[in-house]
Formats: C-alpha cells, sequence, structure tokens
C-alpha cells in the first residue's frame, strides 16, 4: 500500500539547501565538530549546484572553500590563495574532466599537448600551510577561508614530521596535510571518554582538533603526522635547488629537502591508468596507516598547470577523485509495504534514484514500524542513505532541516494486498514485526517456492522464480514436493524450454534430492529460523525426525538458540498442515545429517562474522569452511563476535569490529587459521 507522494517547491528547496550546507561547513571547517559524513555533505552540495544550475565554477555557497578563521588565533595572509578540488564519482566523469582541459589547452594552441598524470592518495586531514625562510620554518597555517587563514605554528613545531630546519637554505610555502592514524585516534577518544569529554567523530576531526589547539602542550601528548604535497612557492636565489618543471620533480625536491611525503604517488602516462590505480587502491586502502577517501589527479606538466589556471574554488589541473560513496542524501518519494516469505509484512521506502557504494539505488529497508517512528521519517523527506559492501541500503537519519510542510506521516494501514484472507494484518505481541493474519495467499505462496529452491536452501541450480512462476501457472506444481514428480516432457513446450533446458532443470532437481538437514529446515521457511540457527537446531536434534518431535524446552536450551526461535519451531513442526507437507515431501529427499567437528581446530566454538566481498571464496563456502572448523558463524557484530572476516569494501562491521575491539582477519589469515 502506498501513500500520496509529498513535495516542496524548487526555490524553497534552494532556500533551504543553501542555509544547510552554510550550516555544515561552520560545523566542519571551524568548529571540527560534523553533524554528517563527508560523503552526505557532498551529496548536499551536489544537489545545490543542479538545482541553481551552476557547475563548480558557478558562484554558490556550495562553491566556498574552508570556513572563517577562528578569532580565539591569530590570521595568516596567505601569500599564495588556498584552494579546495573539484570531485569527480566516476570513471566516466574522470574522462569528461580530461575532456574539459584538452579543449582549454586547445584554445591556448596546444591542442597537441601529451597529458601525463601525478597521481597520488586523497588523504582525509587538516591541510597546513608551511612557510619557510632560508631554510627555516617560520609558520604554520591553516587553510581558512583561502586567503586568511589561523597561524598554528606554535602547535605544528610540535609534530615530529614537520622539520624546522631543512636540507637546504631555501625560502619556500608548501602545503601538506596533519592527519592521525586510527590506533592514536582510538587512544586520544578513550581518554576522552574517561575525562568526560564529548568523543571525536573521526581521525580527521581529531587531528584537526589536536592542531588547532592554544596549549601546545596538549598536541604534543598526541601523535599527529604528515604528509607534504605541493609546492606553493619557492625562491632558488642563492641555493643549488632548481625549480622544478614537473610536479614528479616537484614531489622530489621536497623529499630532499626533508619533507614527509606520499610513499604511493605515481606517474600515468594516460588515463586509463589513472582508473587502473583508482580500482587497486579502492580495494586496498584499508591496509594504509591514514584514511582516503579517493585519488588526486594533477597534470604533472607544471607548465601546463599555469596555463589551465584556476576557478573560483579549485585549480582547473586537478581533481579528486573519490572513491564510492557509503552515505549519500535522497528524497523519499513513497512508502510501500513488502510481504515476506513468513508473512511478515516490511516498510520499504521508495527513494528517489541515487548513487551509493557504485551503483544507482531506489530502494531502502525501514525494518520495522518502531523504526519509522525512532528515525520519524515522512514521505518527503530527505534522508542520509547508507550502503556498505553487500548490505542492503539503509536510512540512517533524517534531514529534518530541509522537512517540507507537505511531507506526510506513515501510518500502517489494517489490511495488505499479498496477505492471506481479507488482508488483514496484525502486529505480533511483543515483537516490531506486523504480519498478515492469514498465510494462504497466492503471493506468499509463490515467494516461499521462490525461497525454497534459493542458493541458501535446496540450491536448485537454474531453477528461479521465473521457471517458478510458469510452473505453478501452468498447473505443473503446487507444492514443494510436486518438483520432485516432474519430468523432462512435462516441461518441453513451455516458454523457453527446449530438451536441454528441460533436462538441465530436472538434472538441478534431481541433485537437490541429496540435502542435508540445515538447508532442509531453512527451506521450509520456518519463522526466524535462518542459516545459522538452522545448523545449530539440526546439530543438538540430529535428524529431521529429531527436530519435528522436540519440545520448546529442549530448543530453547540450545546455546545459541532461544525462546523465540524455540517456540517458533515447535509451533511450526505442530501445524497440522505443515505435517502433511512435510508428509509428502520427505519421501523423495535424502537427508543427511551434520558432522560435528571431531578435533579442537582454532575456531571451535568462536563467533565469526563475515563482511566485504572475497577474492577467493563465496562468502557460502567461507561460511561452510568456518562451521566445518566448529565455529558459529553470524551476520552481526557484537562484543561476543570472535573474528570479522574482512574482504574488499568490508565497510561498517569492520568499523564497528574496530570500535568494539574485535579481532579483524584478512582472508589469507582466515585460511591460514582453517588450514
Amino acid at each position: 500500500m502506498a501513500m500520496k507522494k509529498a513535495g516542496q517547491s524548487k526555490a524553497e528547496r534552494i532556500e533551504k539547501l543553501r542555509d544547510l550546507v552554510l550550516y555544515h561547513q561552520s560545523l566542519y571547517h571551524e568548529k571540527d565538530a560534523p553533524e554528517i559524513s563527508d560523503e552526505a555533505y557532498d551529496s548536499l552540495v551536489r544537489e545545490l549546484r543542479s538545482l541553481e544550475g551552476v557547475d563548480e565554477e558557478g558562484q554558490s555557497v556550495a562553491n566556498s572553500i574552508g570556513g572563517r578563521p577562528s578569532e580565539a588565533f591569530s590570521k595568516v595572509v596567505h601569500q599564495v590563495r588556498q584552494w579546495s578540488l573539484n570531485n569527480v564519482f566516476n570513471a566516466a566523469e574522470l574522462l569528461d574532466w580530461e575532456d574539459s582541459l584538452k579543449r582549454r589547452l586547445a584554445t591556448e594552441g596546444l591542442s597537441s599537448a601529451v597529458l601525463q598524470y601525478d597521481v597520488g592518495h586523497k588523504l582525509d586531514g587538516l591541510k597546513v600551510v608551511l612557510t619557510y625562510e632560508n631554510g627555516r620554518l617560520v609558520r604554520a597555517a591553516t587553510r581558512g577561508d583561502g586567503e586568511i587563514g589561523e597561524d598554528v605554528t606554535h602547535t605544528a613545531r610540535t609534530i615530529d614530521d614537520v622539520p624546522d630546519i631543512l636540507s637546504e637554505p631555501v625560502s619556500l610555502v608548501v602545503v601538506g596535510e596533519v592527519w592521525l592514524s586510527e590506533k592514536e585516534f582510538k587512544r586520544i577518544n578513550e581518554e576522552r571518554e574517561l575525562e568526560g569529554l564529548p568523543l571525536f567523530a573521526n581521525p580527521r576531526n581529531a587531528a584537526a582538533g589536536s592542531l588547532r589547539q592554544l596549549d601546545p602542550a596538549v598536541t604534543a601528548r598526541r601523535k599527529l603526522s604528515l604528509i607534504v604535497y605541493d609546492l606553493d612557492l619557492i625562491d632558488t636565489n642563492k641555493t643549488k635547488v632548481k625549480t622544478p618543471a614537473t610536479q614528479g620533480e616537484e614531489i622530489a625536491l621536497l623529499r630532499d629537502l626533508g619533507f614527509p611525503i606520499g610513499q604511493h604517488t605515481v606517474l600515468c602516462t594516460e588515463i586509463n591508468g589513472v582508473i587502473d590505480y583508482y580500482n587497486e587502491w579502492k580495494e586496498k586502502r584499508g591496509a594504509l596507516a591514514y584514511g582516503v577517501d579517493g585519488v588526486v589527479v594533477k597534470i604533472n606538466d607544471i607548465d601546463l598547470q599555469r596555463r589551465l589556471g584556476y576557478t573560483a574554488k579549485a585549480p582547473r589541473f586537478a581533481v579528486a577523485f573519490k572513491f564510492p560513496a557509503e552515505q549519500a542524501t535522497t528524497i523519499v518519494e513513497d512508502i510501500v509495504l513488502q510481504i515476506g516469505r513468513t508473512g511478515v509484512v516490511t516498510p520499504v521506502a521508495h527513494l528517489r534514484p541515487t548513487l551509493i557504494a557504485g551503483s544507482v539505488v531506489s530502494r531502502a529497508t525501514l525494518h520495522n514500524e518502531d523504526q519509522i517512528k525512532r528515525l520519524d521519517v515522512r514521505i518527503g523527506d530527505t534522508v542520509v542513505l547508507q550502503k556498505a559492501g553487500d548490505v542492503i541500503p539503509e536510512i540512517v537519519s533524517v534531514v529534518k532541516e530541509l522537512r517540507s510542510s507537505s511531507a506526510k506521516t506513515y501510518h500502517f494501514p489494517k489490511k495488505v494486498d499479498g496477505c492471506g484472507g481479507d488482508g488483514s494484518i496484525e502486529r505480533v505481541p511483543g515483537e516490531a514485526a506486523w504480519r498478515c493474519v492469514v498465510l494462504d495467499s497466492d503471493f506468499i505462496h509463490r515467494r516461499r517456492l521462490y525461497h525454497f529452491v534459493g542458493k541458501t536452501a535446496l540450491n536448485l541450480d537454474g531453477v528461479g522464480p521465473r521457471i517458478i512462476d510458469d510452473l505453478l501457472d501452468e498447473g505443473l506444481i503446487k507444492e514443494p514436493h510436486d518438483l520432485f514428480t516432474l519430468k523432462v516432457g512435462d516441461l518441453i513446450g513451455l516458454p523457453g524450454f527446449k530438451d536441454k533446458a528441460a533436462e538441465n532443470v530436472i538434472n538441478a532437481i534431481e541433485a537437490a534430492k541429496e540435502v542435508e538437514l540445515p538447508r532442509l529446515l531453512v527451506a521450509l521457511s520456518i519463522p526466524n529460523v535462518g542459516e545459522e540457527t538452522a545448523r545449530l537446531i539440526a546439530e543438538y536434534c540430529g535428524s529431521i525426525e529429531g527436530v519435528m518431535n522436540a519440545k520448546v524446552e529442549e530448543l530453547a536450551a540450545i546455546h545459541g538458540i532461544g525462546n523465540v526461535v524455540a517456540l517458533s519451531v515447535a509451533q511450526y513442526m505442530g501445524d497440522r498442515q505443515n505435517q502433511m507437507k512435510l508428509h509428502e515431501l520427505l519421501p523423495f529427499l535424502n537427508i543427511s545429517q551434520v558432522k560435528k567437528v571431531a578435533k579442537q581446530t582454532a575456531l571451535s566454538d568462536k563467533t565469526i562474522v563475515f563482511t566485504g566481498s572475497l577474492t577467493s571464496l563465496s562468502r557460502d563456502e567461507a561460511k561452510s569452511m568456518a562451521r566445518k572448523s566448529g565455529a558459529h558463524v553470524t551476520e552481526s557484530v557484537s562484543r561476543k563476535t570472535d573474528f570479522v572476516v574482512a574482504g574488499n569494501d568490508s565497510g561498517s562491521k569492520a568499523e564497528k569490529a574496530s570500535e568494539l575491539g574485535v579481532t579483524i582477519l584478512s582472508e589469507a589469515e582466515f585460511l591460514k587459521m582453517i588450514a
């Protein structure tokens, strides 16, 4: 069931967005206390530019640089204007950026210019501008608004990476990033928690808060680091130093003078090399000591840099190629109820399509009625959407500053199309879920059959929802056991079925007759029974007959089960209709029991969570290997978790494990443990 969409005028939206962008700019740059992620902020900025019809060179609050310098610090007028970088978010936008460079160079009569790129990490820290006279540090300043910054010389001198004296008596201005390691960030927050002080949101804010201290002793206690990446100004008179002609020579000079530089900067002779570098570090960035949210791409030739020049906000010759955002903002256009195979009714937000984690999404789960109320999410609201790795997108907060007067509160209806009987739904006592009162609808029946043949259940290879629908519509099957009575001749003549396709389906059905007990329990769509609970029940009961005869008290006593799951299993097995269906199904199956681990392993009785994408194993293979080694596999991270195996794009589960002090394993470390 859907409600009527809500909206607001374009002018109203622009005005609210401008105020909100300015508000978050102030929190981030001036107070080091952001309320939303950088990714969500970027999303708001992009929407504002789009509504205003301006690009990154246009006049807009979205294109302003930094924030106002604090009155607590002395002001520094920068000798060289400080800039921000424009962003691109995918390969197509990067190629468009390169095309814009070529067009501009063509107007300069340089259409034949060869473009090479200096590429390195985009560090997530605080920009600092260092000034040296005759090789000695005289000033350190923050970026501020690009023209005026804050004097932080007193705190910068406490950073070991900031050289007081250079190897040559040269006068120059360099730009770098002050950053904080994850380990030091945790230590500082633990210290602040003991002192009853507000915690820093992330390492970037902790680095900024540490550098922007009035008392240098505070900064000295925090192990800040520095990486220098730009030479803004240099006077080579009376020295042996030569003015660099390329970005690569510039970095080499900075290193020779004694500055710490990035260790992973490369020269790419074509734009495809940039894309390869980006893809490599998108997967590997978790191994770095510092946080990165993308790569910085610069024209290597400094003369070409000068010819390309700057916009009001950023250099044209450089761009930040951002890694896929795990958060973005978008608008809830509708809320629709979705019925699952167990009859649970789940609210799903229909969203204005947005790019997140590398793909366009238009749906997000709202979980249940309590979650809608907790978030106070309404139709027409702007929301922060989150997606990490293979996790289903979810709404994490509402941007209430952008709420329009026409935003509509969502109320659960009394009836829903797709439920059985008259469509009535009811809230389950003691739970947050709503369920269909009657479960005999065709919609629910089809969902259960889709699940029965699915990967985590009987795994009928090549038999998916389309084939199940065809078989149901033709009257060839009605219940799960009917699948095992089919013959090749029954299928030939159905849409898309020729001899070979029919044989493949029958072979898949035949292979599925050999099934492990846990997979069968999953296939039955017993409420609250997932892969791990099914395995625990199977190990205890030993056979399907044992499960059918188990008492609630017995099941609840199994470690990792509990009363809710035990009651669900007992009620399912005690239902007369379910007993009849099992009586019809079981003669077709050869059910193998779960083999318990015979000896102690490094994972025996350990709780393990997998997150991100693994390179040499599928997720199901990894889980199976862990279980065979005696581990309990769960989907969520808690203080009871022993190990988290983090693959590529591991996201929030790995972050939570890190916060809780749970051991994080790489794929290689996991394989070594089970070898």
